[in-house]
């Protein structure tokens, strides 16, 4: 088991000064977000950057064969791209305008917390990697819990763009099953039994882009989404990559500037998610985050009947350097901590629209 960084400090609520109508908002997700770890120096719940506000991240060298690593995650990328043309259309824009400068901030994958399909399952992989287990988030209004993880620092800047240049960070949830209603439950634990040991091999399903359990039912499908969306999607998606993030101030054009980089997908014709506004702003400005909405894609349920699930959303970051690492040359800053308060919303507002009497 990762417990080694599990230290619990005081739960943090996100300020009241927020709208309503925002995904930063008391209103939504964040309304019971607890963060779980280091002491914040702020009462926004975020998770670490680059580097930890208390200091670098503990010494992490990476082991094993990195082009074998790195190949992982290319061929999770590639599950994740060949399901959301959107997000392929747009890493394709954004490399093209900037010299194919991508760096990607975090990989964010979604899992059931029961029979040993949790955070464990996926983290695993990253962890005999060199990836060290970091803080813990709490999102009790939709019965979540997760833990984001730090790239060794052996290959943090790597060389090349994407999964070739630095490597991401990794943020994995997991749905508190026990938590949810009977119904929810017994459909839940019948397919991770199906899957038997399936747990231990989560990122080769990643990797190939398929369920470690059988093909579920529609209505069974339908009933989890009526009660969680989080449960629904990872029925009908496993393991696959919930989404990337690019950091945008990484690139190395006007892109860099998440406001010029907005317009630009919006000039290519991409709606950007606009709940809450389309820029989102942490309350002391440090962090700039926007996305577009969850792509979706056709899936033949197990009574042999063919629906649109929802797949993935792609996301921007654009991170402000911290007043007190000012003046330290650009490779030494630490940088404003990146927030999950989107995690959860951005596909969401799929299911109104694609399941019936939902």
């Amino acid at each position: 088991m990762l417990t080694s960084l599990r230290v619990r400090s005081p739960v943090v609520q996100p300020p009241s000064s927020l709208s309503a109508s925002s995904p930063l908002s008391l209103s939504n997700s964040s309304r019971n977000l607890s963060f779980l770890g280091r002491k914040p120096h702020h009462r926004f719940s975020t998770i670490s950057a680059s580097n930890d506000r208390c200091g670098p991240p503990p010494d992490s060298s990476f082991t094993g064969g990195e082009s074998f690593f790195r190949n992982i995650l290319s061929a999770m990328e590639a599950v994740y791209l060949s399901r959301n043309p959107t997000a392929k259309s747009i890493l394709e824009l954004v490399r093209s305008a900037d010299n194919d400068h991508i760096c990607y901030d975090h990989f964010a994958f979604r899992t059931f917390g029961v029979n040993g399909h949790g955070i464990d399952s996926m983290a695993k992989a990253f962890v005999d990697f060199g990836y060290i287990q970091r803080d813990e988030l709490r999102f009790p209004a939709k019965k979540l819990k997760a833990y984001w993880f730090s790239p060794p620092n052996g290959l943090h800047s790597g060389c090349g763009g994407g999964v070739n240049g630095p490597l991401p960070r990794i943020f994995i949830s997991e749905l508190l099953v026990d938590q949810m209603t009977d119904e929810a439950q017994k459909i839940i634990k019948k397919y991770t039994k199906l899957s038997g040991n399936g747990h231990m091999h989560a990122a080769l399903s990643s990797s190939l882009g398929c369920l470690t359990w059988e093909k579920p039912s529609y209505s069974e499908f339908q009933q989890l989404a009526r009660e969680s969306e989080y449960a629904a999607w990872t029925l009908v998606n496993g393991y696959a990559l919930n989404h990337v993030t690019i950091s945008a101030h990484r690139l190395t054009s006007h892109l860099r500037n998440i406001k010029n980089l907005n317009q630009f997908i919006e000039d290519k014709g991409f709606k950007l998610n606009s709940e809450g506004g389309i820029l989102k702003v942490s309350p002391d400005g440090l962090l700039l985050q926007s996305s577009t909405v969850a792509d979706s894609t056709s899936f033949q349920f197990s009574e042999g009947i063919t629906e649109p699930i929802p797949c993935s959303y792609i996301e921007f970051a654009e991170r402000l350097i911290l007043p007190q690492f000012k003046n330290l040359p650009e490779n030494k800053v630490y940088f404003v901590r990146l927030t999950e308060y989107l995690l959860f919303s951005l596909t969401s507002d799929f299911f109104p629209k694609r399941c019936p009497k939902l």
